[in-house]
């Protein structure tokens, strides 16, 4: 038996343990299991409306359940299992179909540059190399791909790269800078390797047996390695009253916002019962998938298309974030608890991060009458997850504003994935950003799932304005000046594009609440960045994978369990069963419960000053109130002024004619 905890908690240490347990019992002794994730089996929907109607304190609570997954080790069997946790026992079990896949591990992922570095014919690939003496070789397992040849087993291609040889023994040496033009094949149920892969390097598809390695240049991020600028000084975020949020458990407080937080292997960190005032909005919002498909069409590399969250995880992923370094001020941190190999509770440090930060004017005005200006600054609260995927990282960001809207914010930076390429070629669907390193083409699309409740009510729908110019017509636009905003209900699921010609907005509404003021429905419009659509055709096994990555928006009618865009399983898979299937069944969605998939990211084609690591990109989708409120809602927030903030001028410097003393302070203030 398990204690009585909040519905939607992630699951505690003795809950993954006893989740193991139970599992490792329903098989004979001795058997080997190898799990691929522990995680909270979220109550259902009508369990959670039963628990929420009875307020705090109620007798109801949805019973306690975890997900697991996990195969039989050595065997291609593989299991998805839900257990009762107050009952102790397993609600249902069942193998998953052979064609579907289980993600990576950690220890799988070790295990990998293991095999492949001990094979005997990939050291005799390294012997070839002729490198000095101590020069250390890596590996870098990626997920397979697929290309519907040879890949019904699960497996890993590694790409191989080495240190510098005048510095191999320096742990954090760029390896990155020197890629290996072979690349082991390795079987991940039964851990050996199964051939080796020679890389093209020209212009075009041929590949060529390992030669000498030729001597280049190294060129490493590590700041020992570089020379370091000596003229900035610091700059600190100070809070002398500490902060203005309150984490108590999973509960987070700030200003007129609340919400409660979870952590998962696969999503990282999600959202739950997101409110303004006492005002509902989303009931859950998690990053649910992403995809990075590369352009090289080049065997082997035609195979590259990462998932990072559905194929390893953004829980088992997350940094442990360090103070003054990730998150600035005065922050508080939540771990993270994830399930290892073995079934046993991994803590995740400091996994997310909670802090407040000045985003510069939130509004203003000056009466240029009386020369009287009302300036109030922004602030905002920013809950925050780092992920590294090998050579990537992604810094997630849940951004808050005083003026009700809602941010989720992703900067990309990292390493490229790089490969070799012999002198003097130039490909056309990649960068040479070293001598003999190619940074190729590939997209980064996300996909941020939705489940909104606007305003308390389950009936929303996805509504779309557009602005167009009014005809010139001597009655109503003699001049032709004019123009109109037009908005559609959106009445069946599917997959929508942005088009900016039409100022194209979306919007989640509740047309069951109406504005007191002007009569419009309740709705918070989505500003969504362009981003270009998957360009891999439709009879591509990267389309048929990126279940979500061909259009900006998707809307679907609430369907249980629907949780990731790519759909549950997607390492290896030659097809995913996700969004674009689930919008398929043309449900009616006008004034329905819904749930918003919207997509957004980069497309990267690399610069030479991505490397030798890459200065964040970054993209942003915002959630702002539209006829929500009767006026600003931020009017309420204190303006600023020198003596809340207490700036300092430079030495030397003046503010019109008031005076700055040898402190850097103003002696003339009001």
């Amino acid at each position: 038996m398990v204690a009585s905890r909040h519905p939607l908690t992630s699951l505690s240490e003795d809950e993954i343990t006893l989740s193991a347990k139970i599992v490792r019992g329903s098989h004979d002794a001795g058997t080997k299991l190898l799990f691929k994730g522990i995680t909270l089996h979220e109550p259902s929907r009508k369990e959670m409306q039963q628990y929420r109607s009875q307020g705090q304190g109620g007798s109801y609570s949805p019973p306690r359940k975890a997900w697991v997954n996990y195969y039989l080790t050595g065997t291609t069997s593989f299991f998805e299992v839900i257990i009762n946790l107050e009952a102790g026992k397993i609600e249902s079990s069942a193998e998953v179909p052979a064609h579907f896949h289980g993600p990576a591990d950690e220890s799988e992922i070790i295990m990998v540059e293991k095999v492949a570095l001990e094979d005997p014919g990939v050291k005799a690939e390294i012997e070839k190399l002729q490198v000095p003496e101590g020069t250390v070789i890596v590996c870098d397992p990626w997920i397979w791909g697929a290309d519907g040849v040879a890949d019904d087993a699960r497996q890993y291609q590694c790409y191989m790269y080495m240190r510098d040889p005048n510095n191999s023994k320096e742990v954090d040496s760029n390896h990155y800078a020197f890629p290996l033009s072979f690349s082991p094949v390795v079987d991940a149920t039964t851990m050996q390797v199964t051939k080796i892969d020679y890389l093209p390097t020209g212009a075009g598809l041929e590949t060529k047996s390992t030669g000498p390695w030729r001597p280049t240049a190294a060129n490493e991020y590590i700041p020992e390695l570089n020379e370091q600028r000596t003229d900035l000084k610091p700059l600190r975020v100070v809070q002398p009253e500490g902060a203005s949020f309150t984490l108590e458990g999973d509960t987070i407080k700030w200003q007129k916002w609340e919400m409660r937080t979870s952590f998962n292997f696969r999503e990282g960190m999600v959202l739950h019962e997101v409110s303004y005032d006492g005002r509902p909005l989303f009931y859950r919002v998690s990053l649910s998938d992403m995809t990075i498909p590369y352009a090289d069409p080049r065997a082997p590399f035609h195979k590259k298309q990462a998932f990072d969250l559905g194929d390893v995880g953004a829980g088992i992923m997350a940094n442990d974030l360090k103070l003054g370094c990730d998150c600035l001020g005065a922050i508080a941190y939540k771990d993270g608890l994830v399930a290892d190999h073995n079934g046993c509770p991994v803590v995740k440090p400091n996994a997310m991060c909670i802090h407040e930060q000045d985003a510069g004017i939130l509004w203003k005005h000056t009466n240029y009458r009386s020369g009287r200006p009302v300036v109030v600054r922004r602030r905002e609260l920013v809950i925050q997850s780092i992920i590294t995927v090998a050579n990537y990282e992604y810094i997630l960001a849940y951004i808050f504003d005083q003026a009700g809207e809602m941010s989720y914010e992703v900067r990309a930076s990292g390493i490229l994935s790089t490969q070799p390429i012999d002198a003097g070629v130039d490909v056309p669907y990649g960068t040479v950003v070293h001598e003999g390193v190619l940074g190729a083409y590939h997209q980064h699309i996300l996909s941020l799932r939705v489940d909104p409740e606007l305003d308390g009510d389950r009936g929303n729908s996805l509504v779309y304005e557009e602005t167009s110019a009014l005809p010139r017509h001597a009655d109503n636009n003699p001049h032709g000046n004019g123009y109109v905003c037009k908005r559609t209900t959106l009445e069946k699921s599917g997959g929508y594009d942005l088009e900016s010609k039409k100022n194209r907005v979306f919007m989640i509404e509740n047309p069951n609440k109406q504005n007191p003021v002007n009569g419009k429905n309740v709705a918070y419009k989505m500003h969504i960045p362009p981003v270009q659509p998957l360009l891999a055709e439709e009879n591509s096994f990267h389309y048929k994978r990126a279940d979500f990555a061909d259009h900006s928006v998707y809307v679907t009618k609430y369907q249980e369990g629907e949780l990731f865009a790519g759909g549950q399983y997607t390492n290896q898979n030659k097809h995913t069963s996700g969004v674009r299937k689930w919008a398929a069944r043309n449900d009616d969605i006008a004034n329905e419960d819904i749930v918003v998939w919207v997509q957004f990211g980069l497309q990267h084609v690399p610069r030479i000053e991505d490397f030798p690591v890459m200065p964040a990109e970054i993209v942003k989708v915002s959630f702002k109130p539209a006829n929500f409120f009767t006026r600003n809602p931020a009017i309420d927030v204190p303006q600023s002024t020198q003596e809340f903030n207490k700036s300092v001028l430079l030495n030397g410097h003046q503010n019109g004619t008031k005076e700055v003393n040898g402190n850097g302070e103003c002696t003339s203030c009001q």
